[in-house]
């Protein structure tokens, strides 16, 4: 959004169309990383037909997980013994990526697309997510033509959603000194940021700021912190709305509060918030990033969270609009219900119904009491 001032000094907004932002390829990608769901039989065929169909057909360079040539099924899989040779192998945490991918490609449900955002902390190859996992609220491409749809997307025919990532950073300090004990940590997540009591029987009891204001002190079991891509995940299940993801803003969403008036709100994109223990909090507080990455906060550490400037670039299979609301209907069932019934059949209804002498203005007639 932009504010633009004319030369009689009102001002007027312009708001971004969410349909302008298309894929566009300044040179044709060369390089591809394909994730696919582990542990899972159904995915194997797939994966070793797109890989194949990726080398031999569109020369392209493709990453894959080292994992995942350790599988011994896919030695079964017809074509994959010519192909493994090619694949480039990588492992989480030792292999830089940065750089070195062009798109990835997801074969499985939504952890697929989020295991890849945590492999890039910063900037982000466009997505393209194909489902094959249970849910799918974030994977709006089916297999069944996938060369069709690859082509669309090398040559640049899609639409792209961005979604906002949020950056977490863990400050530790000691109580007593306030001086840090430990470097920060810092996270990139695509859904949320959760924060909760842990394995302890007391409620949580931390301290929520906006741009260094104290908003509240939460008392229950924790606080969701999420984008939102997250407000259908994790947030919608404790009570908060659902928001397209292109919706610029971060949503706080309390876990069982123990007080009756705490609701989900939503703020801006732009503000950092923090979170810390209260000093009276009978117990620690546990963090986990989409998921992931467990740590427990104690007294005098604090943990900041703000939008990233590195969203991710997710491919649609039609638009931002009707893949998000296809998704709503199929995986979520949003606003499914009975249709009401047309006047004329409830008209037809009545008549049947006054047509039986079992009625209470029947019996209230002076004959029926008689008789």
């Amino acid at each position: 959004m932009k504010i633009e001032t004319s030369s009689n000094q009102r001002m007027t907004w312009t708001i971004q169309d969410p349909a302008s932002q298309r894929l566009t390829w300044y040179k044709p990608p060369l390089t591809v990383l394909v994730i696919k769901k582990i542990r899972d039989d159904s995915v194997l065929s797939p994966f070793v037909q797109l890989v194949k169909w990726l080398i031999t057909e569109k020369r392209m360079v493709v990453f894959v997980e080292h994992s995942v040539l350790d599988d011994p099924l896919l030695s079964n899989q017809p074509g994959f013994n010519m192909t493994r040779d090619k694949l480039m192998p990588f492992r989480e945490g030792k292999d830089d990526l940065t750089d070195k991918i062009d798109f990835i490609v997801c074969l499985g449900g939504d952890g697929t697309l989020l295991y890849a955002s945590s492999l890039f902390q910063q900037s982000v190859p466009p997505v393209m997510a194909f489902h094959l996992g249970s849910l799918g609220f974030l994977t709006p491409f089916e297999f069944v033509n996938f060369e069709e749809q690859m082509i669309n997307v090398l040559e640049g025919n899609a639409a792209l959603t961005l979604r906002s990532r949020l950056r977490c950073i863990i400050l530790r300090k000691d109580e007593a000194t306030g001086k840090p004990t430990k470097a920060p940590t810092s996270l990139l997540v695509l859904n949320e940021v959760v924060i909760d009591r842990g394995p302890s029987p007391y409620l949580s009891n931390i301290d929520l700021y906006l741009d260094g204001k104290h908003i509240t002190s939460v008392q229950g079991d924790g606080l969701i912190v999420s984008t939102p891509t997250g407000s259908t995940a994790y947030a919608v299940a404790a009570g908060a709305s659902m928001i397209h993801p292109s919706v610029p803003a971060i949503m706080v969403t309390p876990i069982c509060p123990h007080s009756l008036s705490f609701r989900p709100i939503v703020v801006p994109a732009g503000v950092e918030l923090k979170v810390t223990l209260h000093p009276d909090a009978r117990n620690t507080a546990w963090v986990s990033f989409d998921g992931r990455h467990h740590q427990e906060l104690n007294v005098g550490d604090s943990l900041r969270v703000t939008t990233s400037i590195y969203p991710v670039p997710s491919i649609c299979a039609q638009d931002q609009i009707t893949d998000w609301f296809d998704s709503l209907a199929e995986c979520l069932h949003w606003n499914v219900r009975k249709k009401q019934r047309h006047l004329d059949e409830l008209s037809d209804l009545t008549r049947s119904h006054s047509s039986s002498n079992d009625t209470l203005d029947s019996l209230d007639r002076p004959d029926t009491l008689d008789s």
